[in-house]
């Protein structure tokens, strides 16, 4: 199938095509080197404040009812009935250590969901209710069908620390509030991952490990949508709507994934599906060729297709810094032809992200670790945050500042002073927060290794819940105080397109007088020179 570049007129309509797009990558049991299952989210929308979210445990009277209040707008949706006991839930864990993340990929715009529940609250609702990855697709498929579903198509991960599974789910449209779905467990030893496009094709029809609606496929016969046999019924193909904004600006971010833990140059087999449609589909997991790390992972939700025949390095659009960050619009016009940037894994709307670890093997108040950033993933800093948490530090805390509301102690915006500096100058700037950033994350693996060896079974969970709280309590602390530092620092180091001199402590150079020490003058690079020696050349000659 060979797609066209210019989006359809219907896509417009869906999240797949829209800047607030998110990625979720995954690791099952056996691909990762500790045993670990592991999945990412990064939130990723320009209306999006970076904090935790926390629900404590909690028991309810009978007759309790629950507000229903859209995750994207805010909007009171109605209620639903309350159950007796609900779990204990920080960011997108529960007390159980299980994790759900999510990446919205629209579909067919008819289709929208006219029920009341809206995605992010069933992802909310089920961490609250269920505690294994198995009981959150009963949780959630149950809600949606007492209570209807009121998004467009959504991929979920959700994962426990024994299984990983991808659910896709898309409405019905106005004339019935339901969804239909499918659910597969990702096998033990494989990477999967999606990114704003439904990724489940062909399914098995009587597997155990694969779980669907039971009009998953006649439902599609009723709307016109299949007529071929059930066996060849493919979910994505037709309740997603697959364009070069599903492709190039989603699947690709998988396939970089991919790219990256499978044997060098196999994943290029899937770069004409990509590109342009056409070609073997890119399958829904694969085996890495090694283990995959939680800094792997980390190191992933930083990616701009470095090194990759997409890299966002490499063209004029990276200007004279060699920035990997387009500004939206995603797509443009020049002389009358449809161009898109890139859309990579890391981005500036960044709300939220984290890297999920979850394994039995460790105390059970660790037994789930999200390593938890806010704004950029790509200039954050994770902090570990465990399944056991009780409250929030106060640099996350909601209440400290929002989108409109400047902080200087919140660590969304202190990750935005610096980031945002670095988006003008980026080659230049950074090393310097590389530096920053790297040291405090191998301290922070270090501390959770330590804690890991030193928290036993033995040990009372009160205790061990104690200890890993102060761990994340200073870390957010001593991270956004630093940043603030750096974004400091970069701002007089690199103040007037100069770059000051330091002496070897770090200190900006002096000289006897006490008078700055005359700066470099960093330039641009030679690829920026050379574009406007091309273009106006002839004006600014000057041998």
């Amino acid at each position: 199938m060979k797609i066209r570049y210019i989006l359809l007129a219907a896509a417009a309509l869906l999240a797949a095509a829209n800047s607030d797009a998110c990625t979720s990558l995954i690791a099952a049991k056996g691909a990762t080197d500790n045993g670990s299952t592991m999945i990412t989210y990064a939130a990723d929308s320009h209306t999006l404040y970076g904090e935790l979210y926390r629900q404590p445990t909690a028991d309810h009277p009978e007759g309790a009812m629950r507000p229903v209040i859209d995750w994207d707008s805010n909007k009171l949706l109605g209620e639903i009935k309350e159950v007796p006991h609900t779990y204990a839930t920080i960011g997108n864990m529960n007390e159980h250590g299980l994790t759900i993340g999510e990446s919205t990929w629209g579909g067919r715009p008819e289709l929208e969901g006219s029920g009341l529940i809206d995605y992010g609250s069933l992802i909310y609702i089920t961490l609250q209710r269920a505690r294994t990855a198995r009981e959150a697709i009963d949780v959630m498929t149950g809600l949606v069908n007492e209570y209807g579903y009121a998004s467009s198509g959504e991929s979920f991960s959700i994962a426990d620390p024994d299984e990983v599974w991808i659910m896709e789910s898309i409405g019905k449209g106005k004339s019935d509030p339901g969804a239909v779905w499918v659910a597969r467990r990702v096998p033990d030893g494989y990477i999967s991952g999606h990114a704003n496009h439904a990724r489940i094709h062909q399914f098995p029809l009587d597997d155990p490990e694969t779980l669907y609606s039971p009009d998953v496929i006649s439902f599609a016969r009723s709307q016109g949508l299949f007529k071929g046999k059930d066996k060849d019924f493919d979910f994505s193909r037709t309740y997603a709507i697959t364009d070069i904004g599903a492709l190039r600006g989603c699947d690709a971010r998988v396939w970089s994934y991919y790219n990256r833990f499978l044997p060098k140059g196999e994943a290029d087999r899937w770069l004409p599906w990509i590109l342009k449609g056409e070609g073997e589909v890119m399958p829904l997991w694969v085996k890495p060729a090694e283990p995959v790390t939680a800094e792997n992972l980390k190191w992933m939700m930083r990616d701009h297709f470095e090194g990759t025949p997409l890299d966002m390095t490499t063209d004029i659009g990276a200007g004279p810094f060699d920035v990997p960050y387009r500004w939206r619009p995603m797509e443009y016009k020049v002389d009358g032809k449809t161009y898109t940037h890139e859309r990579a894994i890391a981005t500036q709307q960044t709300g939220f992200s984290f890297v999920a670890d979850m394994n039995s093997g460790r105390h059970d108040a660790m037994r789930g670790i999200l390593w938890f950033g806010v704004d950029d993933a790509n200039t954050c800093v994770y902090i570990p945050v465990f399944n056991s948490a009780d409250k929030v530090p106060h640099e996350l805390a909601h209440g400290n500042g929002d989108l409109l509301t400047l902080s200087w102690d919140s660590m969304f915006w202190v990750n935005n002073y610096v980031a945002n500096q670095a988006y003008n100058r980026y080659s230049q700037m950074i090393p310097d927060i590389r530096r920053v950033q790297k040291g405090h994350e191998d301290a922070l693996v270090a501390s959770v290794d330590f804690l890991t060896e030193k928290l036993t079974p033995d040990v009372p969970y009160e205790s061990a819940r104690a200890q890993l709280s102060r761990l994340t309590e200073g870390s957010a602390a001593q991270v956004t105080r630093d940043y603030k530092a750096l974004g400091d620092y970069l701002f007089v180091k690199f103040l007037d397109g100069n770059i000051k001199k330091q002496d070897a402590d770090g200190t900006f150079s002096r000289t006897t007088d006490g008078t700055p020490v005359q700066p470099e003058f960093g330039g641009y690079n030679q690829r920026y020179f050379e574009s406007i020696a091309r273009e106006q050349g002839d004006r600014l000659r000057v041998d």
